[in-house]
């Protein structure tokens, strides 16, 4: 039955059982740990979804680190506005471009294994409550890293810290260690469909 043919009692009632179901789960879930967390999918908001991770954690005063796979090149908006909490985040962009843009595959691979160089101090560094390793699933998918590398070094993440591994094609190797997983499904988009350009704001 839809709740808008419910009457005002029956609402109620559910409502109260649907409280206490909820107040029941939280009551059952008491175990606090790290998360390896990944946002995949074709779907656009991968790293949006997880800057507001990040956002939340420096709200709370916890220090959190970001290397960026891929698309350091840009430069992007949200290190202008994350700088200002330059005391807790520390930003390390170190890719220079999507590969069709260096052409150059060697040079790309070097600068993916600086930057999971980079994240493995990062992840192994108790002082962080969590990084963000934004772009590496597409270092993972093209071949740049072996997977069995970032599983290993995913070991090394002290218990209370979290880790978020974004971009599409996330290996199911990956996908099976993570704690959450969440996929973003393309339904439309401007610039594929439309012919919109990218936009300051919503892409970059």
């Amino acid at each position: 039955m839809e709740l808008n043919n419910l009457s005002a009692e029956q609402y109620k009632r559910k409502m109260q059982r649907r409280k206490e179901i909820q107040e029941q789960r939280l009551a059952e879930s008491s175990q606090e740990k790290g998360l390896i967390i990944v946002h995949t999918g074709n779907g656009k908001g991968k790293t949006t979804a997880a800057l507001g991770m990040v956002i939340r954690s420096l709200g709370h005063g916890y220090r959190v680190g970001i290397v960026q796979f891929i698309k350091g090149a840009w430069e992007p908006a949200e290190k202008a506005v994350l700088s200002r909490w330059e005391d807790l985040l520390d930003f390390y962009a170190m890719g220079e471009g999507f590969t069709w843009e260096t052409q150059d595959r060697d040079r790309d691979i070097e600068k993916a294994r600086q930057a999971w160089k980079k994240s493995l101090e990062l992840i192994g560094n108790r002082d962080y409550k969590l990084v963000l390793l934004d772009e590496i699933n597409v270092a993972l998918k093209l071949g740049y890293l072996k997977i069995e590398d970032v599983l290993a070094g995913l070991e090394q993440k002290p218990e209370d810290s979290h880790v978020i591994l974004t971009g599409r094609g996330a290996p199911p190797e990956l996908i099976d260690k993570a704690d959450l997983v969440t996929e973003m499904t393309l339904i439309k988009h401007p610039f594929k469909e439309q012919g919109v350009k990218a936009q300051p704001g919503i892409e970059f």
